[in-house]
Parts: C-alpha cells; structure tokens; sequence
C-alpha cells in the first residue's frame, strides 16, 4: 500500500512545475485592449443586412446631394415643352430623355424625387435630432429627480392626451407653409415618447449601488445622470434616432395627404407620394407613384435595419 501511495504522490507532482519568484514579473499589471465603440463597431460589422443597408442608404444620401451637379439635370420646378408642338410634356412615360418619365404639368419627376429626397431627410433629421435631445434631457431629469416627478407627470399627461394630429393640424394651420412650420409641427410633442422611455430607463437604474455611492461621496446629480446613468442607454437611445427619421418621414407624408404639407413649388417625398396617390388608378400613370415609394421605402427600411443592428451592437453584453 505504501509503495502504491509513493507512485501516485509521485505522479501527481509530475503534473506541476515549481514556479520561481521573478521581482521584473511581480510589478507588472494586467491590460485589456477592450474598446467599448471599437467592439460596437465589429459587432455592427458582423451583421451582413446591417452592413448592406448602410451602403444602400450611404449610396441614396450621397447621391441625392451630387445629383444637382451632374451634366443634363433639370430643374425640378421647370415646365418641359415640346420642342415641335411647344405643348407641356404631360404624363410621358419613363424614357431615355426622362428617366423617371414627368407628371401632370410636364416637369422631370427624376429631378424631383431627388430634391424631395433631399428635402424629405432634412426635414426628418431636424425633427430627429431635436425629439431625441429634448426626449433624453426631460426623460433623464424626469426619472432622476425625485422631486420634479410628480410636475413632469402631470405636464406629460396634458400633453400627451391631446392627438399628435391636432397639434400639427393647428400648427399648419397658423403658420405659413414652409418647411420651417413643418418641422415646428412635428417637433411641437414629438418628444414625448421619447422623455416617457427614457424616464422608464432612468427609473430602472438610478437607485443601483453605484450610483447610491455617487450620491454618498456627493457627486452632482448633473455629474451622475451624464456619466453613470445615459452611458448605458446608448443603445436604445440610438435606437430610438433611427427609428425617429423614418417616422418624421412618415408624418410628412401624412401632412402632405390631408393637405396641409409643403407647397407644390418645395418638392418632398410627401408632395411626389400624394400626387402619385390622386391617379394610381390609371394603369398608365402608376409609375408617378411606385418611384417615389420605392425611394421613400428604401430610406425607412435602410434605418429601421441599422437602428436595430447597431442598438444590439451597442449592448455590451454581445461584445467579446
């Protein structure tokens, strides 16, 4: 029995070597070359519909920004004539002279679309752009500040229970048509949601340990709320940008269809989509509508695609 255990005891230490104390070894550190958007970044990378969409939507914006500056573009606003009966251009079919064919009155609806591509974006970006910073700073205070939940509820609740489309209806109402009262418009509540989801976001991590300590070791409330509570909201903050552009679009349209949109001399997506929509029953003429939606569909589909991607990107749980 003896002689078994010195065999294993001797076998065992044959598994392990004795390490020797190295002083140079003992000062050095620990390094991780973790990035936290250079991760985001290969995350994003590795969705192949995301990457896709972002060349398609990168391709269509830098498009509709050169497209004026290319040789033989016409203005989107000019009446083409014919040159031997010198009668207005109606209703021509896509050909090699206009490629998207021409509307009702005669103009190139390939230099249309384009403007209103244009127009269309810029609006939905300012829109964008506001409602996700007005939403974030509201619904970061709202859910934070204890003492101003109770006021922001109850201002949150008379706005919110007045329809989006009456705001807007008003507002298109009392100022003149442009597409500075188109944004007003939009912007006048579109925040709302966003405040309302960031407030629930805020709610759910304000009292963790962490900032429990901030507030212990008296750190600004400002202080915590910018760099312990939005930090993890990136994500659905993105998100919900992505998701905003499409949806200002959206309204545009809609704006456009009850009438109250921008005038005829502004081409937009909306305008191209509601004069397609009046004679989409003429076989002939359906192609006045399918253009346009095809490019607005693009867009909306392109950022509903990377918005997604790039929230689940942007979650520090799918990084390695």
């Amino acid at each position: 029995m003896t002689t078994k255990k010195n065999i294993e005891i001797l076998e065992n230490q044959a598994l392990f070597e004795l390490a020797n104390y190295d002083a140079s070894e003992s000062e050095r550190t620990g390094y991780s070359d973790y990035s936290y958007w250079g991760s985001t970044l290969k995350v994003f990378l590795k969705n192949k519909t995301a990457v896709l969409a972002l060349i398609l939507l990168g391709v269509l914006l830098s498009f509709t920004f050169v497209q004026p500056y290319l040789p033989g573009q016409r203005d989107p606003n000019e009446i083409n004539l014919s040159q031997e009966t010198f009668r207005q251009l109606r209703n021509v079919k896509p050909t090699s002279e206009f490629w998207f064919g021409t509307n009702s009155i005669g103009q190139d609806l390939w230099a249309r679309i384009w403007r209103g591509t244009r127009t269309s974006l810029m609006i939905a970006l300012l829109v964008a752009t506001w409602n996700i910073v007005i939403g974030v700073i509201v619904g970061a205070v709202w859910g934070y500040v204890r003492s101003l939940d109770r006021v922001i509820t109850e201002v949150y609740n008379v706005l919110n229970n007045i329809p989006t489309t009456i705001i807007m209806t008003l507002f298109a109402y009392m100022l003149r048509p442009s597409i500075s009262t188109m944004v007003i418009a939009m912007c006048a509540t579109g925040w709302l949601p966003v405040s309302r989801f960031v407030r629930t976001q805020v709610v759910i991590i304000r009292d963790r340990e962490y900032n429990l300590a901030s507030r212990c070791l008296g750190t600004p409330s400002t202080r915590i709320i910018t760099r312990n509570v939005l930090p993890y909201l990136v994500s659905v903050i993105m998100l919900r940008f992505a998701l905003a552009v499409p949806g200002a679009i959206g309204s545009e349209v809609f704006l456009t269809y009850i009438g109250l949109g921008l005038p005829l001399s502004t081409p937009s997506l909306g305008n191209l989509v509601n004069e397609g929509r009046q004679i989409m029953m003429i076989a002939s003429m359906r192609y006045q509508l399918i253009f346009p939606s095809v490019v607005l569909s693009l867009i909306t589909i392109s950022f509903y695609v990377m918005g997604n991607a790039f929230s689940d990107a942007a979650d520090p749980r799918n990084h390695v």
